[in-house]
């Protein structure tokens, strides 16, 4: 029982160490010129609109750099994270 309650400390403090490992990681993505840049955490961190792109086409273009950054961010953490639990045996099999 104390050891499962220290694995379980152990955890909780990997995890939070992953979190701020994740907060430092930058994720950019690209749509028709548009950047987007996220951390690990999936924090927008900017947005960059290149001059001379037609009105029309910024919202489209922007909501595919994010969509984009964002599935990023999202396998970066999941991977983050598999680490952490692969050192606890706590992953799952594949």
């Amino acid at each position: 029982m104390l050891q499962k309650v220290k694995d379980m400390y152990k955890l909780q403090r990997e995890a939070k160490q992953a979190k701020k490992q994740l907060r430092s990681i930058h994720i950019e993505a690209e749509s028709r010129g548009v950047k987007v840049t996220v951390d690990g955490e999936q924090t927008v961190l900017s947005i960059e609109i290149p001059e001379g792109l037609p009105r029309r086409e910024i919202a489209p273009a922007i909501m595919d750099a994010f969509n984009r950054a964002l599935k990023k961010a999202q396998v970066v953490a999941a991977e983050k994270m598999k680490g952490v639990m692969g050192e606890l045996g706590l992953a799952t099999g594949e």
